[in-house]
């Protein structure tokens, strides 16, 4: 099974909900009216990006650890975002 786990910056929006970005993955960006919500597309992006770069065969980059990324915001959040990879396609296969 081919896991990865990329740290994913959750910012509180001013007009609510949240928007997410990733670290090491600079185009992943997207949004949520919840953090449930914020949270189910941060895996979808995530999954759109990292099988964008393999369909590409970009190499992925190395997730950040998370001790070394700083917030400097008290609204933001850093959360651990999975992704599997072997999941998604037999999702994909399937429709």
């Amino acid at each position: 099974m081919k896991q990865y786990f990329y740290p994913a910056i959750f910012h509180a929006a001013e007009e609510g909900g949240f928007w997410v970005s990733f670290p090491d993955l600079p185009e992943c960006l997207t949004e949520g009216n919840t953090m449930e919500e914020a949270y189910a597309m941060a895996v979808k992006a995530l999954g759109l990006s990292l099988t964008d770069r393999l369909h590409d065969q970009e190499e992925l980059p190395q997730p950040s650890a998370p001790g070394e990324i700083s917030l400097e915001d008290p609204d933001r959040y850093l959360v651990m975002v999975p992704f599997n990879l072997e999941e998604y396609q037999k999702n994909l296969q399937s429709r």
